[in-house]
């Protein structure tokens, strides 16, 4: 996984980004076709399934329409860090099976967009993720820790990138008897689990 960081190049020339603002563009390369790798990750309920090392708890608060405009959930999430996000996210723009594009409010406040692209084989997957961050030890202490709470956002997506791989061979699993070779998804950070914040 290609992780870019934006935070003083994303902005113009004269003016900074806020300490608790952050700005991240992730790139992952997955074997499999375009639509099956956006139907996983647009169906948000089953993220703690197969995403579970970040996304503890999923609720749907709004359906939505087809492939998921106007739908509402409400999630609880963490990194290796020992704190833990609330965040509800609504989807507002759906280019199925090409992406989707998402508002965050909670813990975090923000957009988000993912887009998926053909390439041979392999599917680009790339996230957008613009956010203000409104938890406390975030907003407070981002002028001076931004560092590390990049590194986070990089080991969740660095799982997120690995359970996607292990979500795409379990589908593509030809028998029950293929499925234990498939090694079980990442589990949450030693410090969650130790805190038991995912719980």
């Amino acid at each position: 996984m290609n992780s870019e960081l934006y935070d003083i190049l994303a902005v113009p020339l004269g003016k900074t980004m806020a300490d608790n603002t952050y700005h991240f563009i992730d790139r992952w390369r997955v074997e499999g076709d375009v639509k099956e790798v956006a139907d996983i990750l647009e169906d948000a309920l089953a993220l703690p399934r197969w995403w579970g090392s970040v996304y503890f708890e999923v609720m749907e608060i709004e359906p939505g329409e087809k492939h998921g405009i106007g739908k509402m959930i409400s999630l609880h999430a963490g990194g290796w860090l020992p704190y833990t996000l609330r965040i509800s996210f609504r989807t507002i723009e759906s280019d199925y099976p090409h992406g989707f594009t998402m508002d965050a409010t909670g813990d975090l406040e923000g957009k988000g967009i993912w887009t998926f692209r053909q390439d041979g084989p392999f599917v680009l997957v790339i996230y957008d993720w613009t956010i203000k961050a409104n938890k406390p030890i975030i907003e407070t202490l981002s002028f001076l820790l931004k560092p590390i709470f990049r590194a986070n956002h990089t080991w969740t997506m660095k799982r997120g990138e690995e359970s996607l791989k292990l979500e795409l061979l379990r589908r593509r699993a030809q028998s029950t008897a293929d499925a234990p070779a498939i090694p079980s998804p990442p589990q949450a950070s030693f410090v969650i689990r130790l805190l038991n914040l995912n719980r």
